[in-house]
């Protein structure tokens, strides 16, 4: 399992992370991942690297 986040202080809103994966979406202006616990990285890895203030995060957990 991966736990998918975002730091909402960095985050600018370009909606990219909306663009490139389904399981993110903008709320009060700011991306937000649908679901926050995912089995597999998918979509969420690509968010992440183009995310252009890097505000993504993905942990593993065990």
């Amino acid at each position: 399992m991966y736990k998918i986040s975002n730091d909402k202080e960095k985050c600018i809103g370009c909606g990219m992370c909306v663009q490139l994966c389904d399981n993110w979406e903008l709320k009060d202006g700011k991306g937000n991942p649908k679901k926050s616990k995912v089995e597999e990285k998918g979509c969420n890895e690509k968010a992440k690297e183009s995310c252009p203030v890097q505000c993504i995060k993905i942990e593993e957990e065990k």
